[in-house]
Order: structure tokens, then sequence, then C-alpha cells
């Protein structure tokens, strides 16, 4: 760095040049003019000669209000202090487990209550079941799809369905269904025709998905055992619930349909099936009449599939609609066609290999 580049600093010892009027002086010239090269003084650092006590004592009382060092390199190294480690992730369950036990125990003691005093009772307790489900299936197609499914032809038609089964069985089913499904076409026609396919489309659909698949644990109940049949559908139906949920949980891995439902896993399904098995081996051995233990395994294995079936069946509708649950009538569970799902489908099942295996009885 050349001197030029701190400026002229006054009391150094220069004169001015002949060029200005005035002869160098001392040795800062050679006898031939040429400047020679003084080096840079060393500035101690102490205050400032030409400042009087008082800048001195205000700089000082400055820097003494200045807390902490002036540079990062003077800043006092503190060892690196180890994070706490964080706690191990336990795996939690996405609902209030609690109220889910309690409202289970709850609609067991119902329906334990119905099936076993009075069977009329029994059959009331699945017609509500299935009206209040059409209720909440109408209720999101027409807020998330705006589709308008005309709801007192089907309930009215719901409830007459489940009723026929239980007095006329299978044909009385069907009769029954054919009318709700044209009840919803004549009764959709009173309004504008605009969607009007999409709405008795979806009304028809409905038909068949709560009422008719319903009306098969009526008609279980119309045999000498019913009671004892309709408890086995339940237990099995529960039971490879409570198996695939307990198996996925634990030890669930490897998903069985990410794209539909993300928290079942291939371990969760064949938690179903032991769990289902075994069920169905004890339940066909000592509650139905003339049943026999492999039947029961066969049966397991079946309620297993169709229950799985029915609650990824149920969630492909929650995904399409946008929502997680149907409704929120029952804490810890959601609405009642999320607990409908798996019972829907598995109501057919049980009841065509029930007839197979010991007859209609």
């Amino acid at each position: 760095m050349n001197d030029s580049s701190w400026g002229a600093p006054q009391g150094t010892g220069y004169r001015s040049t002949p060029e200005m009027g005035a002869a160098p002086a001392g040795p800062a010239y050679d006898v031939h003019g040429a400047q020679q090269t003084r080096p840079m003084p060393i500035v101690p650092d102490v205050p400032d000669a030409g400042r009087d006590a008082d800048d001195r004592d205000d700089r000082n009382g400055d820097a003494a209000r200045v807390s902490g060092p002036l540079f990062r390199d003077e800043m006092p190294q503190e060892p690196m202090s180890t994070p706490p480690p964080s706690p191990p992730h336990k795996k939690r369950a996405g609902r209030d487990l609690r109220a889910a036990i309690g409202v289970g125990v709850g609609l067991g003691a119902l329906v334990a209550g119905s099936l076993f005093i009075v069977k009329a009772v029994f059959v009331g307790v699945v017609v509500l079941a299935v009206v209040v489900g059409l209720w909440e299936l109408t209720s999101r197609l027409k807020e998330r799809k705006d589709i308008n499914v005309p709801l007192v032809p089907l309930a009215v038609g719901g409830a007459a369905m489940v009723v026929a089964g239980y007095v006329r069985e299978a044909e009385g089913a069907w009769v029954a269904m054919a009318l709700t499904a044209l009840a919803v076409l004549v009764w959709r026609m009173t309004e504008p025709p605009e969607g009007y396919l999409k709405d008795v489309t979806a009304g028809v659909f409905a038909v068949f998905y709560v009422p008719f698949l319903a009306t098969f644990v009526s008609m279980m109940l119309t045999a000498d055992d019913g009671a004892w049949r309709v408890l086995t559908f339940l237990l099995l139906t529960v039971v490879s619930d409570t198996g695939a949920y307990a198996v996925g949980w634990r030890f669930g891995t490897h998903k069985l349909a990410p794209r539909i439902s993300p928290g079942k896993t291939r371990e969760g399904l064949l938690g179903a099936v032991g769990f289902a098995m075994v069920a169905g081996a004890l339940c066909m051995e000592f509650l139905i009449d003339d049943g026999a233990w492999w039947q029961g395994l066969l049966m397991g294995l079946a309620v297993a599939a169709s229950a799985t079936l029915g609650d990824l069946g149920e969630s492909m509708i929650k995904r399409d609609l946008g929502i997680k649950d149907m409704g929120t009538l029952l804490p810890g569970h959601g609405g009642i066609m999320d607990r409908l799902d798996s019972l829907l489908p598995s109501a057919p099942v049980v009841w065509l290999l029930l007839v197979l295996f010991v007859g209609s009885g």
C-alpha cells in the first residue's frame, strides 16, 4: 500500500515541494531530488494525543457500555452441548381408543340385548342403522359432489327391504329392492332434469349398497337358531377387523393398497385371516346347530376377505369424496357407515355359507 492511499496526514515532517514554491527539507529527498521510500509509521493502540481528557473519557465510557468482544474471533469458545436424545417414536392409533372401546361396548350390548330378547326389536335396530347410513351417504354425496339423491324414497324403501327380508326372506327382499329403485327414479322426476342421470345412478347404487346387503342379516334371523347365526356373523366380522388392526399396528410394514387405504398392511390382512378362522371354527362348533369346525375355518377365511374388500370399497368412496369419515355420530368410530363398511358385504357371504353348510333351517 503506498502513501497516497492514506492521504496527507498533518505533522509528519513533509514540506512543500519546489513546484509548490518551497524546497523539501531533511532527509526526505536525496541529492538528486528523488523521493525516498519511508516506512508506514506504526500507530500505537493508545488514546489519541490530540484529544483532551473529556474526549478520552467519553470514548472510554462508550467502550465500557459495549459488552462482549468486538470481533467474531474474540468470542469465547464454549463447548458444544449435545442435544438430548428424542424419545422413541411410538405408533399411535388414528382415533380415540377409549371412546372407540366405550362406543363399541355400548353397541354390542344394544345388539345382544335386542337379538336374544325380541327378534323384532333387533330388526328395528337394523332398520335404524340403514336409515342413518343412507342419510350419511346422501349428505356426503350432496356436499362433496353435488349429487342430489332423494332420501325419502331411499329411507322408506330401505326400511321396507329389511322388514321384507325378515318376513318373506329372499323373495320379499328382491321385490322390495326393485320397488325402491323405481321409487327413486320417479321421485327425482319432480325436480329439474339437470343432473338426473347422475342422481338416479347414485340412488340405485345406494339402494344396493346399504339396505339390500343389510336384508341378509334379517334373513339370517328367520332360522330357528337365527340369533346365533347373526351373532356368528357379527363376531366373525368384528374379530376380523380386530385382528387386522392389532397385527397391522404391531407388525405391519408392507402396504396392502397404499393408493386406497395407506394404513392397511399385508400383515394386517394375515392377522384378519388368522383371527377370523379361529373364531369361525369355534362358532361353528359351539354356536351353530350341526356345524363343524372345518366349516368355520372356511367361513372365517371368506369373512376376512369380504370384510377387507368392504373396508377398501368404503375407503375408495371416501377418497373420491375427499373425506376421512362418513359422519361423526359415533365418537372414536366416525359415522354409522364407517362401522357398516365391513359388515354389509360380509352379510350375504355368511348367509350363503350357512345355507350351504347347515341349511336355511
